[in-house]
Formats: structure tokens, C-alpha cells, sequence
């Protein structure tokens, strides 16, 4: 029977005893360093999250991947995408029930970083329906509402969007224009008018989470739309297209005029800017993930390229200094972003994660990844211009994802708050 080893008896061992034991470990054959993953990060998962990861990396790869270069220059988003990943049971995972997983906040980042690793705007689609509508619906709606919606968009059968931003107000959604009030011939029902934009999945949505401002009260609630229950002429959701990045997420518009919902679709406890940043935390920290994802398959490509392409007395440019230096800065900041994304992640699971922590991540997560991705481009030289070394994709795709759910600047000042209890947004 073996018994632990206390303070007292750790104090009795010998000296020589103490002096073998060091020795042994350092009979042990060093280490190798692994490039893809640098600091051991795969040795802080467990069994279940490692195997979510392979399952999401095969389907990424061989699914996904192969359709990604017609997709990003035709601007055209397959839906089927998200039902394959439903089948997986990707879809929602952190959820508990309603058909989803219920996996750790570590293991669907895993499964977001795989599919950014791929493009950012398959990303954006199955983090508009997993974290900002089927989360919002799991934190805030009633007991209704998740046992009609959430097994539908577990299996991605139904598509859901975020409305949030709008026209005049991005970075400032307290000031929004769109507004609730009683619907004025339909008992029981609100009246939604207004417009949000840069709304990712809206075209091909069944159902809209918007959040409007209640006209008696000033208050912001949230309301789910369902779309195929709009008269014609209330509810419209026309694409933007000609989108220098995420061409292969299909983004829109939501236009309401007069629209009625029923007021038993409205979230009953939740009002303010609570509810959309209660939902945007969770994509924000999903974003975290991804960009390091898009990141590392940057590394990848620069990688094999330059142990590739031949130089100067035909050596691989990737005996140069200059070559091995991005390489080197990229790959550090891949490897301190997925540390840091694993241990916020484990304390958002024991309710120990302050907002603040997420947009830090997210802020820095997004930056070093655009930062590394552009210098890696430099790799390719003249290649770079061409869509099939994938390199000046996850630069175009990477800007968007330091602008949208807080841009960078916006996280500086949420940290700058926070750190000195002084507010410096107006």
C-alpha cells in the first residue's frame, strides 16, 4: 500500500538518497522541441479534449479545406457546412443538453481554432450560431425558447444571426436606433423597427436575435425573430457583398420596419448592454482561439515554403536569418497566445473569469496574429499575391477579426478602466 509522502518524512530522506533521486531525472533523454506545438500546450488537455480536437481537425481539413479557395472568391458560404458539424456534434458544444455536448470552454476553443486554422469566415458562421445566438439563447431565454431552438441549431438545421450593430453606432451600441413598442393592432405582440448591419449569417437565417431599445422605458431587451413568422415588408435581410475580407462567410443586413414578435419571444430578465456582452464574451474568447489557429497555419505555409523555394546558389530561403527570425516571433506569439487562451478558458468554467481577462486575450490574440501573418508574408515575396498560397487570405480575414466584437482599441480602454477605475470612452 502506498502512502503520500508528507513534510516529515520528506525531511528524514538522506542527503545521498535526495542526490540519486535528481540524478535519475537527468538520465532521462531531453526533450525534442516540437515546431507545431512549442511550449507542450497538448500536455494541459485531457483525453476528451484532445480527441474533440482530432475530430474537429479531420473534418476541418478534409471537409472544409478543400472548399475554401472557390469559396472565398465567389463569396459564397455553404450551409451544409454548418449541418456537417452538427452531425459532429461541434455545434453549441459547451452547452449542457438540447441535443448539444457540453463539453469544457477548452475544447471548443480547440474546435474553433481548427476551423479557423482553415478561414476565419467558416469561423465567423459557426461562432454567430454556437457562442452569440444558441449561448445567448441557453444564458437568457426561457425554458421555451431553448427546448424549440436549441436542438434545431444543435444539428444546424436552423441558422441563427446576431443583431447588434448598426449603421451609426458599431463600437457604441448603447446609442442604438432600433426600437420595441407594443404592437398597435396584434395583442401580446412587440413592433420592431430599425436596422442592424455587418451581420454575419442574416441572409440565410430562420431566426434573428436583435436587440432593440424598449420606446417606453429606454431599456435594451433582446428579441428572437423567427423569420418564416414576419408579414411581408417587416423583416428584410439583404447581403453585402464585394467584402475585401471573410468572403467565404456570408454577411447582411436586417431591416425591420413595423415587424411584430411575440412578446413571449422577448428574454424576460435580462436588460442593457448585459445581455449582448454576456453573449459577445463567450465569441470574444472563441476569437481568441481562432486567430491562433489562422496564425499557425500561416506559420505552416511560410514554413514549408521556405524549406521549398531555392535562392542564392540554390539554397532554401529558409537558411536565412531574416527568414528564421519571422518564423521564430511568429511562433512564439502562437504558442503564448494558446497558454493563455487554455488558462482563461479553465477559469470561465470555474465562474473565476472577469470580462476583462477575455479582452485581453482576445485584443492581444487578434493583434499578434495579424502582426506575424503580415511579416510571414514577406516570405512569399511576389507570391503572396496569389489567393492560392492562402497567406494573403488569413491577412485580409485577420484585420476583420481585430476589428469586429470590440476592436483592439476599444479592448485597450476596457483594460485601461480596469486597471486605473477611470472611464475613458467619452
Amino acid at each position: 500500500m502506498f502512502r503520500p509522502i508528507c513534510r516529515h518524512s520528506a525531511r528524514q530522506l538522506s542527503k545521498a538518497a535526495r542526490s540519486a533521486a535528481i540524478g535519475t531525472r537527468h538520465l532521462h533523454a531531453p526533450v525534442q522541441f516540437d515546431w507545431k506545438d512549442p511550449l507542450g500546450a497538448n500536455n494541459l488537455y485531457s483525453e476528451e479534449e484532445l480527441a474533440i480536437s482530432e475530430t474537429a481537425e479531420s473534418y476541418c481539413q478534409e471537409r472544409m479545406l478543400p472548399r475554401i479557395l472557390e469559396a472565398y472568391r465567389n463569396e459564397n458560404f455553404d450551409r451544409k457546412i454548418l449541418e456537417e458539424m452538427g452531425e459532429l456534434g461541434l455545434l453549441g458544444a459547451t452547452i449542457q443538453g438540447y441535443g448539444c455536448a457540453g463539453v469544457s470552454s477548452v475544447a471548443s476553443g480547440l474546435i474553433t481554432r481548427a476551423v479557423e486554422r482553415v478561414d476565419s469566415g467558416y469561423r465567423s458562421g459557426y461562432s454567430v450560431q454556437s457562442a452569440l445566438v444558441m449561448g445567448g439563447i441557453e444564458e437568457f431565454g426561457t425554458e421555451e425558447m431553448k427546448e424549440k431552438y436549441l436542438p434545431e441549431m444543435a444539428k444546424g438545421k436552423m441558422l441563427g444571426c446576431f443583431g447588434l450593430t448598426e449603421p451609426n453606432h458599431g463600437s457604441d451600441p448603447g446609442s442604438m436606433e432600433t426600437t420595441a413598442k407594443p404592437h398597435p393592432s396584434k395583442k401580446g405582440y412587440y413592433s420592431l423597427s430599425g436596422a442592424k448591419t455587418w451581420i454575419t449569417n442574416s441572409p440565410i437565417s430562420n431566426l434573428l436575435l436583435v436587440w432593440a431599445k424598449l420606446e417606453s422605458t429606454g431599456k435594451i431587451r433582446g428579441f428572437v425573430i423567427e423569420r418564416g413568422q414576419c408579414p411581408p415588408g417587416t423583416l428584410e435581410t439583404p447581403p453585402i457583398k464585394n467584402k475585401n475580407g471573410l468572403r467565404a462567410s456570408i454577411t447582411g443586413m436586417i431591416q425591420l420596419d413595423e415587424c411584430p414578435v411575440p412578446e413571449a419571444n422577448m428574454f424576460p430578465d435580462v436588460e442593457g448592454l448585459k445581455g449582448p456582452f454576456g453573449c459577445l464574451n463567450s465569441a470574444r474568447y472563441g476569437i481568441a482561439w481562432g486567430t491562433i489557429g489562422a496564425l499557425e497555419d500561416c506559420i505552416d505555409r511560410a514554413r514549408t515554403y521556405a524549406l521549398e523555394r531555392k535562392q542564392f546558389k540554390g539554397n532554401p530561403i529558409a537558411k536565412y536569418q531574416l527568414v528564421q527570425k519571422k518564423l521564430a516571433d511568429a511562433s512564439t506569439d502562437a504558442a503564448y497566445g494558446i497558454l493563455s487562451a487554455i488558462q482563461v478558458g479553465r477559469l470561465k468554467d470555474e465562474g473565476k473569469a472577469a470580462p476583462e481577462m477575455i479582452s485581453m486575450i482576445k485584443r492581444q490574440n487578434c493583434d499578434r496574429a495579424l502582426v506575424n501573418a503580415r511579416t510571414l508574408q514577406e516570405v512569399f515575396g511576389g507570391n503572396a499575391v496569389s489567393d492560392e498560397y492562402g497567406i494573403g487570405r488569413h491577412v485580409a480575414n485577420l484585420f476583420v477579426t481585430q476589428t469586429y466584437e470590440g476592436q483592439s482599441d476599444i479592448h485597450s480602454l476596457i483594460l485601461g478602466r480596469a486597471i486605473t477605475g477611470i472611464q475613458a470612452f467619452c
